[in-house]
C-alpha cells in the first residue's frame, strides 16, 4: 500500500514537472511580447471616430509596450472589408483590430462566411457613446411621444436618415420604429457626415445619430434633441430625455474596443487587456475620450464578449423583422 501511495506521488510530481516545462516558454514569450511592429486594422476610412479613437490608444500601446502598433485602415463595406481581414490573419498576437458597435450590426445584415461573431474575439472595450434621436426645427414634434403620435397619424409621411443600409444607426431608428409600432421611409447615406448635409437642410428631418457631429447644432438651435439611447440621461446632454422613458426597454449604446483573430495567445489578450485598462485610468485619455462624447469602460475580455454577442442577437432580430437586405 505504502508503495502504491509512493508511487502516486511520484508520478504527481514528474506531472507538475512536466507542465511547468511546457507552460514556461509561453509564459517567457508573452512576457516578451511584443517583439516586433504590431498592425492595427481599423474597418473604416481615416478621419472618423474609429480611426481617432484607434490612433489614441495605438499611441498609448506603443508606449506601454515598446513596439509600434501601426494603424492600416481597411475602409469599405460596412466594416466588412477590415473583419475579414482580421478574421483571416495569423493569430499570433501581431494583427489586431480597433473597432466599433458596427461590428454586431455588420454582422446581423451581412452574415458573411467568415462569421465575425466566432473568428474575432474581444479583447477590450474602450468606452461608450449615446446615439441621438435629433430633428430638424421644422418638424412640429418636440418630444419623442409627439414624434410617435406624428408619425402614426401619418403613417410612412416622415423619413429617416442613416449612415447605411443595415448599419448601426440605421438598425437603431429600426428597433425604435418596431417598438413604437410606427412607420418612416428609410433614405440611407454613406455616412452620418453626408447625412447631416440634408438634415440640417430640412430635406431628411430625422436621425438617429452619432453624438459628436450632432452636439454642435443642437447648440445653435439648427437641430433639434428628443432622446439619447442609452438607458440613462447622458452627463452632456442632462435635459434630454432616454428613448427608454418613452419606449421601456430601448437601450442603445455605441461602443468602441479591441479585437483579434481567434486563436490569439491568451496571455497576448491579457496583456492588451490589462496595458489598455491601465490607459483608461490615465488622465489625458479620461480628456481625450471626453472630447468625444464617451465614457471610458473598460473590463474583462469576457464582459466585453458578453455585450458583442448581446448585441449581435438583437440585431438579427431587427434585421429579420424589418426585411433588411444587405447592399
Amino acid at each position: 500500500m505504502k508503495r502504491h501511495s509512493e508511487l502516486a506521488t511520484s508520478i504527481f510530481r514528474r506531472t507538475l514537472i512536466v507542465l511547468a516545462i511546457l507552460a514556461a516558454p509561453s509564459v517567457a514569450w508573452s512576457q516578451q511580447y511584443p517583439v516586433k511592429p504590431v498592425r492595427v486594422i481599423v474597418p473604416f476610412a481615416p478621419g472618423g471616430g474609429s480611426d481617432l479613437t484607434a490612433r489614441q490608444f495605438s499611441a498609448k500601446l506603443t508606449a506601454a509596450l515598446g513596439q509600434q502598433f501601426i494603424v492600416d485602415n481597411r475602409g469599405g463595406a460596412g466594416g466588412l472589408i477590415g473583419m475579414e481581414a482580421t478574421a483571416k490573419a495569423v493569430p499570433d498576437g501581431y494583427t489586431i483590430m480597433m473597432m466599433s458597435g458596427s461590428f454586431s450590426a455588420t454582422s446581423a445584415t451581412h452574415r458573411p462566411a467568415f462569421d465575425p461573431i466566432n473568428a474575432i474575439v474581444p479583447v477590450a472595450e474602450f468606452g461608450v457613446t449615446p446615439f441621438v434621436l435629433t430633428v430638424h426645427p421644422s418638424l412640429p414634434p418636440k418630444t419623442t411621444k409627439e414624434l410617435i403620435a406624428f408619425a402614426r397619424a401619418k403613417p410612412n409621411a416622415l423619413t429617416f436618415a442613416s449612415s447605411g443600409m443595415g448599419g448601426l444607426t440605421h438598425l437603431s431608428t429600426e428597433l425604435l420604429i418596431s417598438m413604437a409600432k410606427i412607420k418612416m421611409v428609410h433614405v440611407p447615406y454613406n455616412s452620418t457626415g453626408s447625412a447631416m448635409t440634408d438634415l440640417l437642410s430640412g430635406q431628411v428631418p430625422i436621425i438617429v445619430g452619432s453624438l459628436l457631429p450632432i452636439v454642435p447644432h443642437l447648440q445653435t438651435g439648427r437641430l433639434r434633441a428628443l432622446a439619447v439611447t442609452t438607458a440613462q440621461r447622458w452627463y452632456s446632454l442632462p435635459n434630454v430625455p432616454t428613448l427608454g422613458e418613452t419606449l421601456p426597454g430601448y437601450e442603445v449604446e455605441l461602443w468602441f474596443g479591441t479585437m483579434a483573430p481567434r486563436g490569439t495567445p491568451p496571455a497576448v489578450i491579457e496583456r492588451l487587456n490589462a496595458v489598455i485598462n491601465k490607459a483608461l485610468e490615465e488622465p489625458d485619455m479620461k480628456k481625450n475620450l471626453d472630447g468625444q462624447g464617451m465614457v471610458p469602460t473598460g473590463g474583462a475580455p469576457q464582459k466585453f464578449g458578453e455585450r458583442i454577442r448581446r448585441d449581435y442577437q438583437r440585431w438579427v432580430k431587427v434585421v429579420d423583422a424589418a426585411g433588411i437586405k444587405a447592399e
